[in-house]
């Protein structure tokens, strides 16, 4: 039996440098097989580097080459701002409604609330003066104006903490006017007391409950006042503004559906392409929708705020003037000249002639300066209905000061029973005009109040339905303006 044989060498090559060359070539061989892998391994970082992205741009670019392709991207492009323009339109419409409806529902209302307050701590001060003339014979219908009038700024107050947000300004002068309302209504009930009581003291804590009111408490009123009267005015403006980032957005959907169909044009000799002229006929009816819906929105809040909002306010500044210079005439009885300026007049009568400089002016029986409240009031009343009160006001100012100059005559003269009568007494007393006047002015303010309100609420009313109306064509626009390209796609196929 034979054994394989072990351990031979192999064959001879056919050359020994061939058989030579042969480890040379496995090592070329292994060495080219190392720099491929260190080259492979090299470039995957930069094929990692191409992202989804960057497949994506050289497959637009790729498909932009083509018909078919370019008008996809038309397409979407067209799809695209069409749904930019109705959502600037829907955004923007809603952010003016809201400062609409802001301005009819809650800055306004404030506003009055805040002038009702100044008014009724004013009238509290003038009527607990009136009383405190009258002594033992104040009237019931005294005591209860002055309650009244205290019931209603408190109320007015705890209404406006609670309806006041964002204004760090505002909540400070209510918690101010909180803190010192009853410290007020304290000091008038001392005067009170001590004047039934015949105790000349009593004179002394009502000048010093008046120089709180002055000093303190107006002043915080009408702080309040002036924040909400600017808190108006900014609703007005963001109301009145106009939407330009959505008529851009228009007039740039419009601008490229209409070359959309020029161009379709150019290249099919087709006059209409019913997807396109779809997507153009909504756009457009957004957008002409849209101005005209904001100018008579515009309009509207305009003639609000000229012919409501700038009247109330003159208004009201001048119930303001009429109540101080009521409270002062009152105050010149109660201090008798205890009282006096730095060129030694009398404070309170000095305050009476200031009030009434600026409530009607120097003019003469009948009319009022123009630079005055009550001149400014009728150049802003735009009816008869709204001048005829102030006219009457104006004429009862006047008589207002013809029986003040009678009291004072009264007064100077020592007679002061009779100067008291001249200014609590009966039909011909300065209280009878000064009741007068405010009622007059009353009436103009809830005259203007209405022209306000019937104004703000058609400026309102005009964006009423835009902001849904403007989603809704939007997406028929851009489903327009897809089909109207499928439409050209389709003839490729």
């Amino acid at each position: 039996m034979s054994n394989p044989q072990t351990g031979t060498a192999p064959p001879p090559s056919p050359s020994g440098a061939a058989a030579g060359s042969a480890p040379a070539t496995s090592a070329g061989t292994g060495a080219a097989a190392g720099a491929g892998s260190l080259a492979g391994t090299g470039s995957a970082p930069a094929a990692r580097r191409r992202t989804a992205w960057a497949d994506g741009v050289d497959q637009l670019r790729a498909a932009a080459t083509t018909e078919p392709g370019r008008l996809r991207i038309i397409g979407a492009v067209l799809a695209f701002l069409v749904l930019v323009f109705g959502a600037a339109t829907a955004l923007q419409v809603a952010d003016r409604s809201a400062a609409a409806r802001d301005v009819v529902e809650r800055s306004q209302p404030l506003t009055a609330d805040a002038a009702d307050i100044y008014r009724s701590l004013a009238d509290a001060d003038t009527t607990a003066a009136a009383g405190f003339l009258a002594g033992g014979k104040e009237t019931q219908a005294t005591r209860d104006r002055y309650e009244a009038d205290i019931a209603t700024a408190a109320r007015l107050l705890a209404k406006a903490s609670s309806n006041t947000s964002g204004s760090d300004t505002a909540a400070r002068q209510i918690g101010k006017l909180n803190s010192l309302l009853p410290r007020y209504t304290g000091l008038i009930e001392t005067a009170r007391t001590n004047n039934r009581q015949g105790l000349p003291l009593g004179g002394a804590y009502l000048r010093y409950a008046n120089a709180q009111m002055r000093d303190e408490l107006l002043p915080a009123a009408r702080g309040l006042y002036v924040t909400e009267t600017a808190r108006l005015g900014e609703d007005y403006d963001s109301a009145k503004a106009w939407p330009w980032l959505a008529l851009g957005a228009g007039v740039l959907a419009l601008g490229a559906l209409a070359w959309a169909q020029r161009r379709n044009h150019r290249r099919t000799n087709r006059v209409f392409n019913y997807g396109l002229l779809a997507a153009t006929t909504a756009s457009a009816v957004v957008l002409l929708w849209l101005v005209a819906g904001h100018t008579v929105a515009r309009a509207g809040l305009t003639t609000s705020y000229e012919n409501g909002a700038r009247s109330l306010k003159v208004l009201n500044e001048a119930r303001i003037d009429a109540l101080q210079a009521r409270g002062d005439e009152n105050l010149t009885l109660v201090a008798r000249g205890a009282v006096v300026t730095k060129d030694q007049q009398d404070f309170y009568e000095v305050g009476y002639r200031s009030g009434m400089q600026d409530l009607a002016g120097a003019g003469h029986a009948g009319a009022a300066a123009a630079d005055s409240r009550l001149g400014a009031a009728l150049a802003l009343a735009d009816d008869d209905t709204g001048r005829r009160p102030v006219r009457e006001a104006v004429e009862t100012v006047r008589q207002w000061q013809e029986r003040h100059a009678e009291a004072r005559a009264a007064d100077d003269q020592g007679d002061y029973d009779r100067a008291l009568a001249k200014v609590i007494g009966g039909e011909a007393a300065t209280g009878q005009s000064f009741d007068r006047v405010d009622s007059r002015l009353a009436e103009a303010l809830t005259h203007e109040q209405q022209q306000f309100r019937r104004a703000a609420a058609d400026g309102r009313g005009a964006l009423v339905g835009l902001v849904t109306g403007a989603v809704v064509l939007a997406v028929l626009g851009a489903a327009g303006a897809v089909l109207g390209i499928g439409r050209r796609l389709s003839e490729y196929r």
